[in-house]
């Protein structure tokens, strides 16, 4: 197995490949906690569709791939493919409540466009994949 792993930050090291959040470190937790796998991470993916092109994907995962970003960070283990990291990378994963429930979101500074609800994004130049992407919201 060849995976990356990145240190946690401390003074002089270059930005992270990827985040998460104090709040979204505390829910994480919790949720991996429940989980009932050990050593287990997040792993932070896209895939093709969603009103903007691409969408966000999370998951709890206990596998380390080949090929893995795996960024340790505020605790929680956060773990990326090698086709994703492109596309997260400098992003933060964090969590956000509000009057339709909560959620985790990604605030990913890749993005150029996204949909009013924030699970998918399109980034400069382009174009959404083959006949999808033109839904709205609720199309994921």
């Amino acid at each position: 197995m060849t995976a990356t792993l990145t240190p946690e930050p401390s003074g002089g090291v270059p930005a992270q490949d990827i985040s998460i959040s104090e709040f979204g470190a505390q829910k994480a937790q919790a949720i991996l906690a429940q989980s009932g796998k050990e050593n287990a991470g997040v792993r932070v993916f896209i895939k093709s569709g969603g009103c903007s092109g691409y969408q966000y994907g999370m998951a709890i995962d206990d596998r380390e791939l080949e090929g893995d970003t795996i960024v340790m960070d505020r605790g929680i283990k956060l773990l990326v493919d090698r086709m994703s990291l492109p596309l997260l990378r400098g992003s933060e994963v964090d969590f956000v409540e509000n009057m339709m429930g909560g959620g985790f979101t990604v605030n990913n500074p890749n993005a150029t466009s996204s949909c009013g609800c924030g699970h998918s994004f399109r980034t400069d130049g382009s174009q959404s994949p083959e006949g999808e992407g033109s839904g709205g919201c609720g199309s994921h």
